[in-house]
């Protein structure tokens, strides 16, 4: 690797992956398909269903969803830009703010919450890989009743089945990768629409409704409710939405970005919102009681051949998720640490590795450590994604010396102090920890909004310490 080293470059900060592209060849569908990867799996079938149980009306949802949605786009946009500019995966992305050295500090924090997400939804794919093998090989009920390290021995089974599968895929590379979610996406949506006309043919139209709970907000404490949704869904999207430049990155232009990134999030997320609280609205005339999941939902299918095939569809598009939001980002944010030793591949096994010693089950398992880990992880992401952008578009104007990410040169613009910008520290420390208090408060009506929070604080922090180049950027 090191013979391939750019002249100037430093091969502790540069390897063939991290390296600026030379070729970019997404386009907009290509983008499309990474969100419709991203949405389209049994978490975001939970989650987009969830919306519509928080006791408001339908239409007021919906709204919700689209503002709440239309701010992620936005936000996409924004951060896609630099990377996409200079076709640098977000690591890189981050020595502009924190230094060629200090962006080991954003990086690193992105990747631990890969990998602990990476273990929950693979766990959450093999749950539901058990229950198709349950179906039709019904022998193996007996692995279910014993244990080990908390998880039995069919769930073991279904965890490493997907974890072999994930790795098979990542190991290609991303052009694999692309190929992968470029076909993954849409094809949940043929399962989707055919799922949801079986359903609808058999509860009837007249038994669907559009709300999945009795609703309980009106007039000005409906607008709370709806507050809180927006702020719900740009949480949801929080981490894919941060090192997005990992893969806008390889987008032809911006324009190409922004198309996909308009038919992947509004569009794309609205549609398969709707689906799903039909298809789940459905479930109690059809089967007697809510069914949240979508692959306990086609595994009932009467069909054999229907049921399976759904069922894989929703396995794979669960790996499409896994693979683009939690494999992907560690593989570089890993790499960029030790960049002569550490390759993309070899950062994605770090990754997936680690996410079997968490024992993911045991974590998704218990409520209160799910609410605290998502409220923990708003707390970290909200302040980087604000000081990453005040600092491309107001510091630095848009510009950046792709050279000088490569190089230990105290003379590179990206040197700082001994390779760490000690002033994006500087304000990054004080806004995760009022967004850890805010969290171990307890206080969840405060806490949904973490990410917002953190947000604003990291970017205003940010802000001030460095308002000295900030001057001199528009003198």
């Amino acid at each position: 690797m090191r013979d391939h080293t750019p002249p100037g470059y430093s091969d502790r900060l540069y390897n063939e992956d991290l390296g600026p592209l030379k070729e970019k060849n997404w386009n907009w569908y290509n983008i499309f398909a990474f969100w419709m990867s991203d949405v389209h799996s049994v978490g975001g079938y939970v989650f987009a269903g969830s919306l519509f149980a928080l006791g408001l009306s339908s239409w007021q949802v919906l709204v919700s969803l689209l503002i709440g949605i239309l701010i992620v786009n936005g936000l996409c946009n924004l951060v896609a830009r630099p990377s996409q500019q200079a076709g640098i995966p977000y690591p890189v992305a981050c020595r502009l703010s924190f230094g060629i050295w200090g962006a080991n500090i954003p990086a690193i924090i992105r990747g631990l919450i890969a990998v602990a997400w990476y273990g929950i939804q693979t766990f959450l794919a093999s749950s539901a890989l058990n229950i198709v093998l349950l179906r039709f090989f019904p022998g193996l009920e007996s692995l279910a009743h014993s244990q080990f390290l908390g998880l039995s021995h069919l769930g073991w089974l279904g965890f490493m089945t997907m974890w072999v599968l994930q790795a098979v895929v990542f190991w290609h590379g991303m052009e694999s990768i692309k190929r992968f979610i470029d076909w993954a996406g849409p094809a949940v949506y043929v399962v989707m629409f055919a799922l949801a006309g079986w359903i609808v043919a058999r509860a009837g139209i007249d038994n669907i409704s559009l709300n999945l709970g009795e609703v309980k907000y009106t007039g000005l404490e409906s607008v709370g409710m709806m507050i809180t949704a927006i702020a719900l869904v740009v949480s949801y999207f929080s981490g894919p939405m941060l090192n997005f430049g990992d893969f806008s990155r390889y987008g032809k232009s911006m324009d190409e970005v922004k198309r996909g990134n308009f038919w992947g999030l509004p569009v794309n997320f609205l549609a398969f919102s709707l689906v799903t609280v039909v298809i789940t609205s459905g479930t109690i005339p059809v089967f007697g009681h809510m069914i949240t999941d979508p692959i306990e939902t086609v595994s009932k299918i009467d069909n054999t051949m229907a049921a399976l095939i759904g069922a894989f569809t929703f396995v794979t598009a669960t790996i499409g998720i896994n693979i683009v939001a939690n494999f992907v980002s560690p593989a570089f944010d890993f790499s960029n640490v030790a960049p002569r030793h550490i390759s993309f591949r070899a950062g994605g096994f770090i990754a997936a590795v680690g996410s079997i010693f968490i024992t993911p089950w045991n974590l998704f398992n218990s409520p209160e450590v799910i609410h605290y880990t998502l409220d923990m992880l708003a707390a970290f992401i909200g302040p980087l994604f604000g000081i990453l952008l005040v600092d491309f578009y107001l510091v630095r104007k848009g510009e950046i010396r792709v050279d000088d990410l490569y190089t230990e040169s105290p003379e590179g613009a990206y040197w700082y102090t001994n390779g760490v910008n000690e002033k994006a520290v500087q304000a990054l420390i004080p806004a995760v920890i009022i967004g850890i208090v805010i969290t171990l408060s307890g206080i969840k009506s405060v806490a949904d909004f973490n990410w917002f929070i953190g947000c604003a604080l990291g970017g205003v922090f940010y802000t001030l310490r460095m308002a000295p180049q900030l001057r001199r950027a528009t003198a």
